[in-house]
């Protein structure tokens, strides 16, 4: 243990008694993910106990049986407080805060992430009962989503190769459901002496009987057959193999050898039966030792052919304090136009939620003016940048621009390279102002043939402001509408292939859950610049019932005021999705625009 904190450049005494702390804490409550842990790069085991130890104190605080709800949410609160602001002051008298905050400075963390999760716990405090899979799946990114970026962040930071595009969240979300899917099996009956079934009633609801009989602690034929559902699921869920395609050998292995474990503790939770209910199961320690064995020889031997890079401690700027959440109380409005012109008023009921818009026009303004078409759109992003503002302004929720389509690779090479590179200037420039006035970015596309760096751009902006809860911007680069349903057929297709989908039982709803960003509204209102008319492959799934708003202005020409016209016009309309018009009153007063649905 001295040997792995001196290799972790860890040398203050009270620092090493806090790592030392951590360690004991998730060797004696979480043993098998402290033998995962330890197949971590040795300079990287410290600041996993304390990540590991600091979540386990926090749940700990969360589930405390002894305490109220209220009490519970009280003293977590109090917990991450302290937290935040001896982060600032770089130390703690508490040893698991004290080495969470070492591990955040030492290898530039973001507190961001830590926050998503705590916040998640405090509302486990009052219970949670949730409804559908897709409920349970967004509760379970909440809660460990963050954990596992931290740990990817860690390996990239210390000298380990990891996949830009393996940062996307999305990638490894269903195996994140499939570990806690194994964890809430296995500790169902701590979960039922606190009162609690940490699953969908929507599984639920198909085992009839099911959930009184687990309230009871009574093993009947109704838990049994969910129990064994739930295991088959669990094991689909598990076995994502291209997740360690493009590995490196070390975290390839962890990977592997965490399918494994939780395989090995699914098969004790089919031969528990009834002792389920009343005993925390796990796998017996001869059948863990069979599958850690070997993975501690593949991955020691992988880190020993791995440059590994431990911070230098005392570095001072090189390990500045992570950034914070920005709190709803400090968002900045908009800068005003230069007009002084200000958004109309509309009424809540005619407010569209979505608003996509087709940017087109850039080159052919450069053309009029004689000028190469890259001067278009450095043009074009400066009037995207007011649009984005008279969104904020207005107050509208969602706002997708369709920056480069899968179909833009045929043009010419440099005209490419210019608008990666004006797109990455803008992320860089326009990071602190998104993050001021409040506004989440996101990034709906797909990786192939996108350059690394351009790739990273997107997932740090995305990253950066994903806790903000303003207008979201998704800019649909490198997007096409027929890959993106392409791509969610095929994802349903290997859900009934597994068993996971009847395909005689398939939904729209089931597709609509496998597009890109699936918690994104349809689109309201699809307006397109440049006197074009037509939608060209842009969110083709999300606009099925979208107003059409076209205009002839080249996008270079466009500011906030076109898209406060396109919403009033849009408000002026009536939308009846099939059913007989009711021709209420214009909000203007006007004579309303119907439009056939």
């Amino acid at each position: 243990m001295p040997g792995i904190l001196t290799l972790a450049a860890i040398n203050d005494p009270g620092l090493r008694a806090a790592y030392t702390h951590c360690r004991r804490i998730v060797r004696r409550d979480d043993p098998v993910e402290y033998e995962l842990l330890q197949l971590m790069p040795p300079v990287l085991r410290p600041a996993s106990w304390a990540m590991w130890a600091a979540f386990s104190a926090a749940d700990d605080i969360a589930d405390d049986e002894g305490a109220t709800p209220a009490d519970r949410a009280a003293r977590l609160d109090a917990w991450t407080t302290a937290l935040k602001g001896e982060l600032a002051a770089g130390h703690s008298a508490d040893p698991v805060r004290h080495a969470l905050i070492d591990t955040m400075r030492r290898w530039r963390l973001d507190m961001a992430d830590l926050q998503l999760s705590f916040s998640t716990l405090k509302g486990d405090t009052h219970g949670r009962r949730l409804q559908t899979w897709h409920e349970w799946s967004a509760w379970v990114a909440d809660t460990n989503l963050s954990w596992a970026s931290q740990a990817m962040t860690l390996l990239a930071r210390a000298g380990v190769p990891v996949p830009v595009w393996l940062r996307r969240k999305d990638i490894y979300q269903r195996y994140l459901d499939g570990l806690q899917l194994t964890d809430a099996l296995t500790d169902l009956s701590q979960d039922l002496a606190r009162g609690d079934i940490n699953l969908p009633a929507e599984v639920l609801d198909r085992f009839p009987g099911a959930t009184d009989h687990l309230r009871e602690r009574r093993w009947s034929p109704a838990v049994n057959d969910l129990v064994t559902h739930l295991t088959a699921q669990a094991r689909r869920w598990l076995d994502q193999p291209g997740l360690t395609g493009a590995l490196h050998p070390g975290p390839a292995e962890m990977l592997r050898t965490a399918t494994r474990l939780f395989h090995a503790r699914l098969d004790a939770v089919q031969a528990a039966g009834p002792a389920l209910l009343s005993h925390t199961v796990v796998p017996a320690p001869p059948i863990r030792w069979r599958i850690l064995a070997p993975a501690r020889a593949r991955t020691a031997l992988a880190w020993r052919l791995t440059r590994l890079t431990p911070p230098s401690p005392g570095s001072g700027p090189a390990f500045p304090v992570p950034r914070q959440v920005r709190s709803a109380l400090t968002v900045q409005p908009p800068p005003p136009h230069p007009s002084g012109a200000r958004p109309p008023a509309i009424p809540a009921d005619r407010m569209p939620q979505h608003v996509a818009v087709i940017m087109d026009g850039n080159g052919r303004w450069a053309t009029q003016r004689g000028l190469p078409r890259s001067e278009g759109h450095r043009a074009g992003a400066n009037a995207m940048r007011d649009v984005v503002y008279g969104a904020a302004e207005i107050g509208l929720s969602h706002l997708s621009l369709f920056l480069f389509s899968t179909e833009n690779w045929k043009r010419d090479t440099q005209e490419i390279t210019y608008l990666f590179d004006t797109l990455r200037d803008q992320l860089r420039s326009e990071l602190a102002t998104h993050d001021a006035l409040g506004i989440r970015m996101r990034w709906a596309g797909r990786t192939d043939g996108l350059p690394e760096d351009m790739i990273e751009e997107l997932l740090q902006a995305e990253s950066a402001t994903r806790h903000h809860t303003g207008l979201t911007v998704t800019f649909c680069f490198n997007y096409g509408g027929r890959a993106e349903l392409t791509q969610a057929a095929a994802q349903l297709a290997r859900a009934a292939t597994s068993g996971d989908l009847h395909p005689d039982h398939v939904r729209e709803e089931d597709l609509a859950g496998h597009l890109l960003l699936p918690d994104t509204p349809d689109v309201d209102l699809l307006w397109r610049t440049g006197g074009e008319r037509r939608i060209s492959n842009f969110l083709l799934w999300q606009s099925a019932y979208a107003e059409l708003h076209f205009t002839d202005s080249y996008w270079p020409d466009v500011d906030r005021r076109d898209l406060w016209n396109a919403i009033t016009d849009y408000a002026r309309r009536e939308r009846r999705y099939g059913t007989v018009p009711t021709s209420p009153p214009s909000p203007d007063g006007l004579t309303r625009q119907g439009s056939k649905q």
